[in-house]
Parts: structure tokens; C-alpha cells; sequence
């Protein structure tokens, strides 16, 4: 695929995007940049949350890591499902009934302004870094493609990457976002299916066929109750996977705007459950075009890429395949991740106002609307410097290393929502910082000890002792009556 195909392909979906956005941001105040106007149909929601929840890194990483990982993450999944059902039925009538356009409101109520900016400031760095991590992984590939051939450095190309993302959601917002994450989701979804469908032509396999194929093969094995100690053990995964999509999905300002832009709490649990089903079917899809591209690697004699994550990459576009499997890679490549940066760009715009501003408490409406658009540009510069911090130090599998940098960040986030509401005692609320970073650094002191003296390797469940730190450190800090 030469890099003038690519060009041409990534112009055409950002003019639609461009196209989307002008459409759904007409009228668009505060309240449709914040919360959609709370009036998304709920069928639009799940959607958007079908997209949502699929970044570049899922497009790109999810594929590639069953060469080592099989389809463990599957395992990973079912626990994802069983979290959804916690934020339809326990999180979700709580925010609605306190009305709140940012969740860590919830924090200030329960606890005090220490606490609200803690939750705050903790899903800054969480959400900087994570999204920064998925747009980043994109724009390698992008700079490989396209922008290498032209002799344009990596820095142009994350500035213009974060560029678009800030000129698609600047007026709209949710409400933009609910559109564009529709239009994200018929992309992934179609680039996805029809990529399988060329790669089962390539090695001339039928459908029942191909069936037989994966499940014989050893990278489909989904189950791992052998070893306690592996990172990939059932039960780990599993209850890491209820925990991460809590914290990650339901104490997170970016993928909880979509949700509560619903009209009432009934619609926005009809679209998580939705959403919940759906999202097995999609990431299953994504873990056998995985096994598909291996063995159509092996057979077509191919050089194995360096990184597990190029893999998809490689086949696409110069694996012979016909010109439309590298159109499809670029479209997904790409709708997957400015919808997940600009969403990321949307709620970062929101927190950052709403919470550690406090923007909404004093500023009237012209006032805010000045505030925020000023913000949403310093968050667009803020993540385009951290891409490019990361093209410089990022070395390990993505996917797993967006999981690592959640696991420290979510952890206090989670476990003081959990303590919040599982228990009616208050805290010394000015300490709250101290217990938040005391409880990753615990946390990573424990997975070294539990790898090196013991020879037990901590997972993805290295949130849950996170959040167990950080509620042990509030139970301290609690207030005698």
C-alpha cells in the first residue's frame, strides 16, 4: 500500500468525521460539551460505547498478543462483563440521582474538596497517559506508513494527530462524541470482519474451515487453572478483569460521559448491558483475526516484525493481499483512535474544569464557555507532548503496559468510590493525598517482593491490592465521632 493510498484514505475519513462533528455540534453549549444535553436515546449510547471501549490498541495489540498470550484475555473479558453489571445497577443510579457532570463530584459530597481533587488529579495522569500510550502506538504505525517516506519527523506527526482530534471536538463534546463513536463503530466493526474475510481467501479456507483451524490451533486456548503463580491463572484474570472495568469504566469521567448522557438511569443501564454482550463478540473476533494472521504469515514466508504489535501492520499492507485489506487497516487504525483521543481530549476538557477549577461553581455561562475552550487546547498540547515522551521510553507490548500504568493510577480512584459507598465513616479529609500516593507505591513494592522472594507473579489484580491500600489508608485516616 503506498503511503499516497494511506493519505488518501485517512483524508477521506477525517472530511467525514469533520462532517459528523459540524452536524451533531449545531447549538452546542456547556451542557451538550458536558453531559450531551442528557438526552442520547440509549440504543445511540451503546453504540458509541461499542467504539468507545475499542481503542487502536485493542485494532492493533489484541491481534498480536495471542502469539504469547492466546486467547487468555478472554478470561479477562468475562470478568469485564460481570463489571458492567456492577456500574449499571450500583454506580450508575448513584450518579443520577446526584445529578453530578463529573463523577468525582461524588468524592467532594462524601468527603471534602481534598478528596474531590485527588480523584481529580489521579484521573489526569490515568487518562493523559493512557490515551497518550493508545495515540502513540497509532502514530508509529502512521510514521512508518507515511511520514517517514516524506522525511516528516515523528513530533509533526503529533502534533497534527492531536491537531484534528482538538478541531473535531472543540464545540460539540459529548454530544459530538455520541455521533462520532457511532460512525467509529461501523468502521471497526466492518474493517474487522471484512480483514478476516480476506485473510480466510488468501489461504483459500472456507468458513468451516477456518473454525477448525483456530480451535486447533495452540494460540486459542482461552482457560489457564494449571498455575496459581502465572500471570495468566483463571481466577487472577477473571476478578482483575471485574475490577479493571470498574475502575477503568465506571470511575472514569471518558468512557461514564456516554452513559450518563442518557435520559434517565433505565436507558443508560439498557446500554451498558448492551454493550456488555457485544463487546465479547467484538474482542473474540479480534483474538482470531490474531490466530489468522500468524498462520498467514507462516504460510506465505513473511519476515516476523520485531514487535508482536506490527504484525497486523505487516500483513495488511505488504503482505499481497488485495489494496482494500490495507484501506480497511488504515480505516479502523484510524477511526479507532480519534474517537479514543477525542473523547479522552473531551473528558480530561471536563474534569479539569468542572474538578480542580471548580469552573462550574462561579464562572456564568459566557465565563465557562471561555474557561473550558481554553482548556480543551492546553489538554490537546499536554497529550501531544506526552506522545512524543513515549516514543522515547515505551518498549514493552502496549496493551499491557496501558494495564501497568492503570493498575498504579486507578487503584486510589477505586478505592476511595468503594469505601465511599460501602461504609458511612469520614475522614480526615486534608491527609487524602498522602494515603493516594502511599497506595501505588505500596503496590509496587509488594509485586517486587511477591516476584522476587517468593516467586509469585502479580498481574492485572495488582489494582485490587492498590485499592485495598488505599482504603486501608482512609480507614486510618477516619474521623472519631
Amino acid at each position: 500500500m503506498s503511503p499516497v493510498a494511506v493519505i488518501i484514505t485517512v483524508l477521506g475519513y477525517i472530511l467525514l468525521l469533520f462532517v459528523f462533528a459540524r452536524i451533531s455540534s449545531r447549538k452546542a453549549g456547556n451542557a451538550a460539551f458536558f453531559t450531551g444535553n442528557r438526552r442520547t436515546p440509549w440504543y445511540m449510547a451503546a453504540s458509541a460505547m461499542i467504539a468507545a471501549a475499542m481503542s487502536g490498541v485493542t485494532f492493533i495489540s489484541v491481534p498480536g498478543s495471542v502469539a504469547a498470550d492466546a486467547f487468555s484475555y478472554m478470561q479477562m473479558v468475562m470478568g469485564f462483563t460481570v463489571g458492567q453489571f456492577i456500574i449499571a445497577f450500583v454506580l450508575v443510579p448513584t450518579f443520577y440521582r446526584l445529578r453530578v457532570v463529573s463523577l468525582y463530584e461524588y468524592l467532594d459530597t462524601r468527603f471534602g474538596i481534598t478528596s474531590h481533587r485527588t480523584g481529580a488529579w489521579f484521573f489526569f495522569i490515568s487518562k493523559m497517559s493512557g490515551t497518550a500510550l493508545k495515540v502513540y502506538i497509532v502514530c508509529a504505525v502512521m510514521q512508518g506508513l507515511v511520514f517517514n517516506h516524506y522525511g516528516i519527523p515523528f513530533w509533526a506527526n503529533a502534533a497534527l494527530t492531536m491537531t484534528f482530534v482538538w478541531l473535531y471536538t472543540q464545540r460539540g463534546g459529548v454530544k459530538t462524541l455520541i455521533w462520532t463513536d457511532t460512525l467509529k463503530t461501523v468502521c471497526l466493526v466492518a474493517s474487522l470482519v471484512l480483514t478476516i474475510v480476506y485473510l480466510m481467501r488468501g489461504m483459500g479456507w472456507s468458513l468451516a474451515n477456518t473454525a477448525q483451524q483456530v480451535a486447533a490451533s495452540p494460540m486459542s486456548r482461552i482457560f489457564f487453572f494449571d498455575d496459581p503463580a502465572s500471570g495468566y491463572y483463571f481466577w487472577k484474570m477473571f476478578s482483575a478483569g471485574i475490577v479493571l472495568l470498574v475502575a477503568m469504566t465506571g470511575l472514569d469521567q471518558d468512557m461514564m460521559q456516554r452513559n450518563l448522557s442518557c435520559a434517565t438511569p433505565r436507558d443508560s443501564q439498557k446500554n451498558i448491558i448492551l454493550t456488555a454482550f457485544c463487546q465479547i463478540f467484538v474482542i473474540l473476533l479480534f483474538l482470531v483475526l490474531g490466530v489468522l494472521l500468524y498462520r498467514y504469515v507462516e504460510s506465505t514466508g513473511l519476515p516476523m516484525p520485531a514487535k508482536s504489535d506490527q504484525v497486523f501492520a505487516q500483513v495488511a499492507v505488504n503482505g499481497g493481499l488485495p489494496l482494500a485489506v490495507g484501506v480497511l487497516f488504515v480505516i479502523g487504525l484510524i477511526s479507532s483512535t480519534y474517537s479514543s483521543a477525542g473523547s479522552a481530549l473531551t473528558a480530561l476538557t471536563t474534569s479539569f474544569t468542572v474538578d480542580i477549577l471548580t469552573a462550574t461553581k462561579h464562572d456564568n455561562d459566557q465565563a465557562l464557555t471561555r474557561t473550558r475552550r481554553i482548556v480543551h487546547i492546553a489538554m490537546a498540547a499536554c497529550m501531544a507532548v506526552v506522545i512524543l515522551g513515549f516514543e522515547y521510553c515505551a518498549d514493552d507490548s502496549v496493551i499491557n503496559l496501558v494495564y501497568k500504568v492503570a493498575g498504579y493510577t486507578y487503584g486510589p480512584i477505586l478505592g476511595m468510590f468503594v469505601f465511599g459507598m460501602s461504609t458511612r465513616r469520614r475522614i480526615k479529609d486534608r491527609w487524602m493525598p498522602l494515603v493516594a500516593i502511599a497506595a501505588p507505591l505500596l503496590s509496587g513494592l509488594l509485586q517486587y517482593v511477591a516476584r522476587t522472594h517468593w516467586h509469585y507473579q502479580i498481574g492485572f489484580e495488582l489494582l485490587i491490592y492498590n485499592a485495598a491500600f488505599t482504603m486501608l489508608g482512609m480507614l486510618l485516616l477516619t474521623k472519631k465521632r
